[in-house]
C-alpha cells in the first residue's frame, strides 16, 4: 500500500478527534483499544498508518467498528447506560404526584 498523503492523514485524524468526541471518549480511550503505551496523537497516527499499510483505508475503517461495537456493547458497564439512575425515577414522579394531589385538594 502507499502512504497517506498529508492531507489525508491531517483529515483522517480530524475524523477520529470528532468520532470520538460524538461517542465521548478519549484518545486515552483509543490509545487502550489499541493497546497503545501513549495516547499521544502522533501515537495513534502511528497505529493509523500502520493499519493503512495493511489494507488501506478499508482496514483503518474495519479496526475502527471494531471498536465501535466493543465500546457499544459495554454501554452499561463503561458509561452512562440505560440503567443509569435518574435522579427523578418512578418512585419520585408518584410521590410527587401524591404531594400535588394532596396540595391541590386543600
Amino acid at each position: 500500500m502507499s502512504k497517506l498523503s498529508q492531507g489525508e492523514e491531517k483529515e483522517l485524524m480530524s475524523f477520529i478527534k470528532d468520532w470520538l468526541k460524538s461517542h465521548g471518549y478519549t484518545q486515552k480511550d483509543l490509545a487502550n483499544e489499541l493497546n497503545l503505551k501513549s495516547s499521544r496523537t502522533s501515537e495513534i497516527t502511528q497505529k493509523v498508518k500502520e493499519f493503512y499499510k495493511k489494507g488501506g483505508i478499508f482496514n483503518i475503517v474495519k479496526n475502527l467498528i471494531k471498536i465501535e461495537q466493543n465500546w457499544l456493547n459495554n454501554i452499561p458497564t463503561n458509561s452512562q447506560g440505560i440503567n443509569e439512575t435518574h435522579p427523578y425515577n418512578q418512585l419520585d414522579i408518584d410521590s410527587l404526584v401524591n404531594q400535588i394531589k394532596k396540595d391541590s385538594s386543600k
